[in-house]
């Protein structure tokens, strides 16, 4: 009898799709996980913290006059009190956001964020400052591990610090990320240069900020080390500015989330807990 001739897909069988090269090693994983589990509870719980009194000074001690912002409430023409804004001198009604939203129980409460932005939900300043505190430990702890580790395995000089060739196509990676143009292929396998100095002013920058804002509002730090309230202006400068850096936090990231959600949320998502990444020609061979 005539052999049958084959074709090629069953006399052969088909080669694995690649799994992928190596783009973020187990400690970077498992340190960024931890860090973004810690930054929601932190952001939470200092929103619930902050609305013990809602408003910032700048200086060592209140005034109380004067404040650089507030949240309060104030009566409307109605009669009804409205939730208001005060920034910089001028006010602003922010009724259902700042001042006056809606409580727990679905009834209007004076507060200056509202109940879904806080941790817990409720006025309970003791229980927020138990939840920010145990995380904000636990932040510090896993940022010392990332910045020693950064530091040691040359992942700091590699992989996070740009060269100058690099900071020459600043502009040109921000002009990429606004039209949400991303690279892929072996470019996609490592950061680009606005990654790179986003994560080294987060890491190396806003962390240390945030920490040492944190402890000179500590009355211990302020009895023992009043020099470091001293540099920060004063310890309703050092609130001030950890609010600041708190939302800086916030916009880092959303804005994450959102250029993983335009880059391709599954392939960037999946890279973060295996540490695989799969370029534009393993994805083909895979399909």
């Amino acid at each position: 009898m005539p052999a049958v001739k084959r074709s090629r897909s069953a006399r052969e069988p088909r080669a694995p799709a690649s799994s992928g090269a190596v783009r973020h090693t187990r400690v970077v994983r498992i340190t960024h996980w931890i860090n973004a589990l810690c930054l929601i509870v932190l952001l939470m719980s200092g929103l619930g913290i902050f609305n013990g009194w809602p408003a910032l000074y700048w200086g060592l001690r209140s005034h109380f006059a004067h404040p650089l912002l507030a949240f309060y409430a104030a009566q409307g023409i109605s009669g009804q009190p409205v939730g208001m804004t005060w920034l910089f001198g001028h006010q602003f009604v922010t009724t259902g956001w700042f001042g006056l939203s809606q409580g727990v129980a679905g009834q209007p409460v004076i507060r200056g964020f509202p109940a879904w932005a806080t941790l817990p939900a409720a006025l309970d300043l003791a229980r927020a400052r138990h939840w920010y505190f145990f995380f904000a430990w636990i932040f510090v702890l896993n940022g010392v591990v990332y910045v020693v580790y950064s530091v040691a395995s040359c992942h700091f000089r590699r992989d996070l610090l740009p060269s100058r060739g690099e900071l020459g196509r600043l502009g040109a990676s921000v002009i990429d990320h606004l039209r949400l143009r991303f690279s892929d292929g072996a470019a996609g396998e490592r950061y680009n240069v606005l990654q790179k100095l986003s994560y080294v002013v987060v890491a190396f920058g806003l962390g240390p900020l945030a920490l040492l804002t944190g402890l000179a509002m500590s009355p211990w730090i302020a009895a023992g080390y009043p020099w470091l309230v001293t540099l920060l202006g004063g310890r309703q400068s050092a609130r001030t500015v950890h609010f600041v850096v708190a939302f800086l936090f916030l916009a880092f990231l959303l804005v994450h989330v959102v250029m993983v959600l335009a880059s391709g949320p599954v392939n960037r998502t999946r890279s973060m807990i295996t540490g695989r990444y799969r370029k534009a020609d393993d994805e083909e061979k895979a399909a």
